[in-house]
Protein backbone atom coordinates (compact mmCIF):
# COMPACT_ATOMS: atom_id res chain seq x y z
CA UNK A 1 0.00 0.00 0.00
CA UNK A 2 1.01 3.64 -0.11
CA UNK A 3 0.01 6.97 -1.55
CA UNK A 4 -0.47 6.87 -5.32
CA UNK A 5 -1.86 9.48 -7.68
CA UNK A 6 -4.41 8.08 -10.11
CA UNK A 7 -3.06 10.52 -12.71
CA UNK A 8 0.17 8.51 -12.77
CA UNK A 9 -1.75 5.37 -13.74
CA UNK A 10 -4.29 6.57 -16.33
CA UNK A 11 -3.62 7.45 -19.96
CA UNK A 12 -5.59 10.69 -19.54
CA UNK A 13 -3.15 11.65 -16.76
CA UNK A 14 -6.07 12.84 -14.65
CA UNK A 15 -7.11 11.92 -11.13
CA UNK A 16 -6.21 12.57 -7.51
CA UNK A 17 -4.82 10.42 -4.70
CA UNK A 18 -5.60 6.76 -4.03
CA UNK A 19 -4.35 6.15 -0.48
CA UNK A 20 -5.45 2.49 -0.39
CA UNK A 21 -3.36 1.13 -3.28
CA UNK A 22 -2.86 -2.62 -3.66
CA UNK A 23 -0.66 -3.91 -6.48
CA UNK A 24 -1.38 -7.47 -7.57
CA UNK A 25 1.71 -8.94 -9.22
CA UNK A 26 1.75 -12.63 -8.26
CA UNK A 27 -1.17 -15.02 -8.70
CA UNK A 28 -0.52 -16.81 -5.41
CA UNK A 29 -0.83 -13.56 -3.44
CA UNK A 30 -4.46 -12.98 -4.41
CA UNK A 31 -6.16 -14.45 -1.30
CA UNK A 32 -4.16 -12.18 1.03
CA UNK A 33 -4.70 -9.14 -1.18
CA UNK A 34 -8.45 -9.80 -1.40
CA UNK A 35 -8.71 -10.05 2.39
CA UNK A 36 -6.85 -6.75 2.79
CA UNK A 37 -9.09 -5.02 0.26
CA UNK A 38 -12.27 -6.41 1.80
CA UNK A 39 -11.26 -5.09 5.22
CA UNK A 40 -11.55 -1.49 3.99
CA UNK A 41 -14.83 0.32 3.33
CA UNK A 42 -15.98 0.68 -0.24
CA UNK A 43 -16.02 -1.79 -3.12
CA UNK A 44 -12.50 -2.03 -4.64
CA UNK A 45 -11.82 -0.49 -8.04
CA UNK A 46 -9.68 -2.64 -10.34
CA UNK A 47 -7.25 -0.67 -12.49
CA UNK A 48 -5.30 -2.21 -15.36
CA UNK A 49 -3.60 -0.05 -17.96
CA UNK A 50 -5.85 2.92 -17.20
CA UNK A 51 -6.59 3.46 -20.89
CA UNK A 52 -10.37 3.58 -20.44
CA UNK A 53 -10.53 5.29 -17.06
CA UNK A 54 -11.75 8.71 -15.97
CA UNK A 55 -10.49 9.20 -12.41
CA UNK A 56 -11.89 12.02 -10.24
CA UNK A 57 -9.84 15.10 -9.44
CA UNK A 58 -10.35 14.55 -5.70
CA UNK A 59 -9.14 10.95 -5.90
CA UNK A 60 -10.88 8.07 -4.16
CA UNK A 61 -11.09 6.58 -0.68
CA UNK A 62 -11.94 3.15 -2.09
CA UNK A 63 -9.26 0.48 -2.31
CA UNK A 64 -7.64 0.48 -5.75
CA UNK A 65 -6.30 -2.85 -6.99
CA UNK A 66 -3.65 -2.34 -9.64
CA UNK A 67 -3.74 -5.50 -11.78
CA UNK A 68 -0.08 -6.08 -12.66
CA UNK A 69 0.07 -9.86 -13.13
CA UNK A 70 1.80 -11.22 -16.23
CA UNK A 71 2.03 -14.60 -17.90
CA UNK A 72 0.70 -16.80 -20.70
CA UNK A 73 0.29 -20.59 -20.55
CA UNK A 74 -0.73 -22.76 -23.50
CA UNK A 75 -2.06 -26.31 -23.81
CA UNK A 76 -2.89 -28.18 -27.01
CA UNK A 77 -6.42 -29.53 -27.29
CA UNK A 78 -8.04 -31.64 -29.98
CA UNK A 79 -8.65 -30.64 -33.62
CA UNK A 80 -5.96 -27.98 -33.80
CA UNK A 81 -7.39 -25.99 -30.91
CA UNK A 82 -5.04 -24.51 -28.33
CA UNK A 83 -6.02 -23.36 -24.86
CA UNK A 84 -4.35 -20.12 -23.81
CA UNK A 85 -4.54 -18.97 -20.20
CA UNK A 86 -3.41 -15.38 -19.64
CA UNK A 87 -3.03 -13.32 -16.49
CA UNK A 88 -5.41 -10.39 -16.30
CA UNK A 89 -2.63 -7.82 -16.00
CA UNK A 90 -0.92 -8.93 -19.21
CA UNK A 91 -1.20 -6.20 -21.88
CA UNK A 92 -3.75 -7.20 -24.50
CA UNK A 93 -1.49 -6.02 -27.34
CA UNK A 94 1.33 -8.23 -26.03
CA UNK A 95 -1.05 -11.20 -25.80
CA UNK A 96 -2.11 -10.70 -29.43
CA UNK A 97 1.52 -10.43 -30.57
CA UNK A 98 2.39 -13.59 -28.62
CA UNK A 99 -0.43 -15.64 -30.14
CA UNK A 100 0.35 -14.44 -33.67
CA UNK A 101 4.02 -15.34 -33.20
CA UNK A 102 2.92 -18.79 -31.99
CA UNK A 103 0.74 -19.31 -35.09
CA UNK A 104 -2.56 -19.12 -33.24
CA UNK A 105 -5.56 -17.52 -34.95
CA UNK A 106 -8.60 -16.03 -33.26
CA UNK A 107 -7.61 -12.66 -31.79
CA UNK A 108 -5.21 -11.36 -34.47
CA UNK A 109 -7.49 -8.42 -35.32
CA UNK A 110 -7.45 -7.14 -31.72
CA UNK A 111 -3.87 -5.87 -31.99
CA UNK A 112 -3.33 -2.27 -30.98
CA UNK A 113 -6.26 -2.14 -28.56
CA UNK A 114 -4.84 -0.59 -25.39
CA UNK A 115 -5.23 -1.92 -21.89
CA UNK A 116 -4.89 -5.29 -20.23
CA UNK A 117 -6.22 -8.71 -21.12
CA UNK A 118 -8.41 -8.60 -18.02
CA UNK A 119 -10.18 -5.48 -19.24
CA UNK A 120 -11.02 -7.04 -22.60
CA UNK A 121 -14.02 -9.13 -21.40
CA UNK A 122 -15.46 -6.17 -19.48
CA UNK A 123 -15.87 -4.17 -22.68
CA UNK A 124 -16.04 -7.26 -24.90
CA UNK A 125 -13.17 -5.64 -26.80
CA UNK A 126 -13.48 -6.02 -30.54
CA UNK A 127 -12.24 -4.80 -33.90
CA UNK A 128 -12.43 -5.75 -37.58
CA UNK A 129 -15.14 -8.30 -36.93
CA UNK A 130 -13.47 -10.09 -34.02
CA UNK A 131 -14.49 -9.85 -30.37
CA UNK A 132 -12.80 -11.35 -27.34
CA UNK A 133 -16.10 -13.15 -26.63
CA UNK A 134 -15.66 -15.18 -29.82
CA UNK A 135 -12.69 -17.06 -28.37
CA UNK A 136 -13.16 -16.78 -24.64
CA UNK A 137 -13.85 -20.06 -22.88
CA UNK A 138 -13.99 -18.72 -19.32
CA UNK A 139 -12.60 -16.22 -16.86
CA UNK A 140 -11.59 -16.65 -13.26
CA UNK A 141 -12.86 -13.72 -11.23
CA UNK A 142 -13.23 -12.67 -7.62
CA UNK A 143 -16.81 -11.84 -6.67
CA UNK A 144 -16.76 -9.10 -4.04
CA UNK A 145 -20.43 -9.79 -3.24
CA UNK A 146 -19.79 -13.36 -2.13
CA UNK A 147 -16.11 -13.00 -1.27
CA UNK A 148 -15.26 -15.99 -3.46
CA UNK A 149 -13.04 -16.52 -6.49
CA UNK A 150 -14.87 -18.48 -9.17
CA UNK A 151 -14.65 -19.69 -12.76
CA UNK A 152 -17.26 -18.05 -15.02
CA UNK A 153 -17.85 -19.75 -18.40
CA UNK A 154 -18.13 -17.44 -21.39
CA UNK A 155 -21.80 -18.40 -21.83
CA UNK A 156 -22.52 -16.79 -18.45
CA UNK A 157 -20.70 -13.53 -19.19
CA UNK A 158 -23.68 -11.95 -21.04
CA UNK A 159 -21.58 -10.55 -23.83
CA UNK A 160 -22.98 -7.95 -26.21
CA UNK A 161 -21.70 -5.03 -28.22
CA UNK A 162 -18.92 -3.59 -26.00
CA UNK A 163 -20.62 -4.93 -22.90
CA UNK A 164 -20.78 -7.86 -20.50
CA UNK A 165 -22.10 -8.75 -17.05
CA UNK A 166 -18.88 -7.26 -15.67
CA UNK A 167 -19.68 -3.89 -17.21
CA UNK A 168 -23.37 -4.09 -16.34
CA UNK A 169 -22.45 -4.64 -12.67
CA UNK A 170 -19.33 -2.51 -12.25
CA UNK A 171 -16.98 -3.27 -9.35
CA UNK A 172 -18.67 -6.54 -8.43
CA UNK A 173 -15.93 -8.70 -9.98
CA UNK A 174 -12.18 -8.50 -10.36
CA UNK A 175 -11.09 -10.63 -13.33
CA UNK A 176 -7.90 -12.59 -12.57
CA UNK A 177 -7.30 -14.80 -15.63
CA UNK A 178 -8.76 -15.45 -19.08
CA UNK A 179 -8.95 -18.81 -20.82
CA UNK A 180 -9.08 -18.58 -24.62
CA UNK A 181 -9.49 -21.31 -27.24
CA UNK A 182 -7.53 -20.41 -30.37
CA UNK A 183 -6.81 -22.27 -33.60
CA UNK A 184 -3.37 -23.36 -34.76
CA UNK A 185 -3.19 -21.81 -38.23
CA UNK A 186 -0.86 -19.90 -40.53
CA UNK A 187 -3.87 -18.01 -41.93
CA UNK A 188 -5.88 -15.23 -40.31
CA UNK A 189 -9.63 -15.13 -40.03
CA UNK A 190 -11.41 -13.92 -43.19
CA UNK A 191 -11.15 -10.17 -43.77
CA UNK A 192 -14.60 -8.59 -43.54
CA UNK A 193 -13.69 -4.87 -43.42
CA UNK A 194 -12.94 -3.13 -46.71
CA UNK A 195 -10.33 -0.73 -45.36
CA UNK A 196 -8.40 -3.65 -43.88
CA UNK A 197 -8.67 -5.57 -47.15
CA UNK A 198 -7.32 -2.50 -48.92
CA UNK A 199 -4.41 -2.26 -46.49
CA UNK A 200 -3.64 -5.93 -47.15
CA UNK A 201 -4.11 -5.66 -50.93
CA UNK A 202 -6.41 -8.65 -50.53
CA UNK A 203 -10.03 -9.30 -51.51
CA UNK A 204 -12.80 -9.28 -48.95
CA UNK A 205 -13.41 -12.64 -47.24
CA UNK A 206 -9.91 -13.86 -48.05
CA UNK A 207 -7.73 -15.27 -45.26
CA UNK A 208 -4.31 -13.60 -45.44
CA UNK A 209 -1.19 -14.91 -43.68
CA UNK A 210 -1.56 -14.47 -39.94
CA UNK A 211 1.46 -12.19 -39.37
CA UNK A 212 0.58 -10.01 -42.38
CA UNK A 213 -2.98 -9.56 -41.15
CA UNK A 214 -1.82 -8.59 -37.66
CA UNK A 215 0.67 -6.08 -39.08
CA UNK A 216 -1.98 -4.58 -41.37
CA UNK A 217 -4.28 -4.03 -38.38
CA UNK A 218 -1.60 -1.99 -36.62
CA UNK A 219 -0.90 -0.01 -39.80
CA UNK A 220 -4.59 0.71 -40.39
CA UNK A 221 -5.20 1.68 -36.75
CA UNK A 222 -2.24 4.06 -36.86
CA UNK A 223 -3.45 5.64 -40.11
CA UNK A 224 -6.90 6.28 -38.59
CA UNK A 225 -5.64 7.63 -35.25
CA UNK A 226 -6.69 4.52 -33.34
CA UNK A 227 -3.41 3.83 -31.54
CA UNK A 228 -2.55 5.51 -28.26
CA UNK A 229 0.31 7.89 -29.08
CA UNK A 230 3.31 7.86 -26.75
CA UNK A 231 3.88 11.60 -27.03
CA UNK A 232 2.57 14.74 -28.69
CA UNK A 233 -0.59 16.83 -28.64
CA UNK A 234 -2.96 13.84 -28.51
CA UNK A 235 -1.15 11.48 -26.15
CA UNK A 236 -3.34 12.13 -23.08
CA UNK A 237 -6.49 10.31 -24.17
CA UNK A 238 -8.74 7.33 -23.50
CA UNK A 239 -9.47 6.34 -27.09
CA UNK A 240 -12.99 6.57 -28.50
CA UNK A 241 -15.20 8.37 -26.01
CA UNK A 242 -18.64 7.14 -27.12
CA UNK A 243 -20.13 3.85 -28.25
CA UNK A 244 -21.81 3.72 -31.65
CA UNK A 245 -25.48 4.06 -30.64
CA UNK A 246 -28.39 1.79 -31.49
CA UNK A 247 -30.97 3.64 -33.58
CA UNK A 248 -34.65 3.10 -34.37
CA UNK A 249 -36.06 2.41 -37.82
CA UNK A 250 -37.33 6.01 -38.00
CA UNK A 251 -33.89 7.32 -37.08
CA UNK A 252 -32.32 5.03 -39.67
CA UNK A 253 -34.54 6.58 -42.34
CA UNK A 254 -33.65 10.14 -41.26
CA UNK A 255 -29.93 9.41 -41.02
CA UNK A 256 -29.82 7.59 -44.34
CA UNK A 257 -31.35 10.63 -46.04
CA UNK A 258 -28.41 12.65 -44.69
CA UNK A 259 -25.81 10.18 -45.92
CA UNK A 260 -24.88 8.92 -42.47
CA UNK A 261 -23.01 5.61 -42.20
CA UNK A 262 -25.14 2.87 -40.61
CA UNK A 263 -24.19 -0.62 -39.47
CA UNK A 264 -26.37 -3.71 -39.26
CA UNK A 265 -25.59 -5.73 -36.12
CA UNK A 266 -25.62 -9.54 -35.84
CA UNK A 267 -28.88 -9.28 -33.86
CA UNK A 268 -30.46 -7.29 -36.72
CA UNK A 269 -30.50 -3.87 -35.09
CA UNK A 270 -28.95 -0.75 -36.55
CA UNK A 271 -26.10 1.32 -35.18
CA UNK A 272 -25.06 4.80 -36.23
CA UNK A 273 -21.55 6.24 -36.19
CA UNK A 274 -20.97 8.29 -33.03
CA UNK A 275 -18.18 10.16 -34.78
CA UNK A 276 -20.42 11.12 -37.72
CA UNK A 277 -23.17 12.30 -35.35
CA UNK A 278 -20.73 14.51 -33.45
CA UNK A 279 -19.37 16.03 -36.64
CA UNK A 280 -22.93 16.65 -37.86
CA UNK A 281 -23.36 18.71 -34.68
CA UNK A 282 -20.34 20.85 -35.53
CA UNK A 283 -17.56 19.16 -33.57
CA UNK A 284 -14.29 18.81 -35.44
CA UNK A 285 -10.89 17.11 -35.01
CA UNK A 286 -8.47 19.27 -33.04
CA UNK A 287 -11.13 21.70 -31.79
CA UNK A 288 -11.56 22.63 -28.13
CA UNK A 289 -14.70 21.23 -26.51
CA UNK A 290 -14.27 22.62 -23.00
CA UNK A 291 -11.29 24.23 -21.30
CA UNK A 292 -8.32 21.89 -21.56
CA UNK A 293 -10.29 19.22 -23.47
CA UNK A 294 -9.99 18.93 -27.26
CA UNK A 295 -10.98 16.42 -29.87
CA UNK A 296 -7.85 14.70 -31.11
CA UNK A 297 -6.25 16.09 -34.25
CA UNK A 298 -7.21 12.94 -36.17
CA UNK A 299 -10.64 12.02 -34.75
CA UNK A 300 -13.57 13.95 -33.33
CA UNK A 301 -14.63 10.87 -31.34
CA UNK A 302 -11.41 10.83 -29.29
CA UNK A 303 -11.08 13.51 -26.61
CA UNK A 304 -7.66 14.58 -25.36
CA UNK A 305 -6.58 16.24 -22.14
CA UNK A 306 -4.36 19.29 -22.48
CA UNK A 307 -2.19 21.02 -19.88
CA UNK A 308 -5.06 22.69 -18.01
CA UNK A 309 -7.50 19.78 -18.17
CA UNK A 310 -9.41 18.46 -15.17
CA UNK A 311 -11.44 15.32 -14.79
CA UNK A 312 -14.57 17.38 -14.09
CA UNK A 313 -13.95 19.38 -17.28
CA UNK A 314 -13.50 16.16 -19.23
CA UNK A 315 -16.80 14.86 -17.88
CA UNK A 316 -18.46 18.15 -18.82
CA UNK A 317 -17.16 17.79 -22.37
CA UNK A 318 -18.67 14.29 -22.62
CA UNK A 319 -22.00 15.57 -21.30
CA UNK A 320 -22.07 18.55 -23.66
CA UNK A 321 -21.29 16.44 -26.72
CA UNK A 322 -23.93 13.86 -25.84
CA UNK A 323 -26.50 16.60 -25.18
CA UNK A 324 -25.79 18.22 -28.56
CA UNK A 325 -26.40 14.95 -30.40
CA UNK A 326 -29.53 14.20 -28.39
CA UNK A 327 -30.98 17.65 -29.03
CA UNK A 328 -30.30 17.40 -32.76
CA UNK A 329 -31.34 13.79 -33.36
CA UNK A 330 -32.97 12.29 -30.27
CA UNK A 331 -30.16 9.71 -30.20
CA UNK A 332 -28.49 9.00 -26.86
CA UNK A 333 -24.70 8.63 -26.80
CA UNK A 334 -23.14 6.59 -24.01
CA UNK A 335 -19.62 7.47 -22.86
CA UNK A 336 -16.92 4.78 -22.94
CA UNK A 337 -14.46 5.82 -20.20
CA UNK A 338 -15.20 4.11 -16.88
CA UNK A 339 -15.48 6.34 -13.83
CA UNK A 340 -13.53 5.39 -10.71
Amino acid sequence: MGQHQLSDHTTLRLGGPAPLWLSHTHEADWPDLARTAAAHPGRPFTLGGGSNTLAPDQGTTRPVIHMATRGIRTRHLADGQVEVIVAAGHPLAALVAHTVADGLSGIEYLGGIPGTAGAAPVQNAGAYGQEIADRLAAVTAHDWTTGRTTRIPAAECRFGYRTSRFKQHPNRWTILTLTLHLTASTAAAPVTYQHLATALHAPLNSSPPLAEAAAAVLHDRAARGLLLPQAGHDHRQAGSCFLNPTVTDDQVHALRSQGAPLYRTPVQTWRASAGWLLEACGYRPGAEVTRGVNSSTSRTLTLTAQADATASGFRTALEEMAASVHTATGIALHPEPAAV
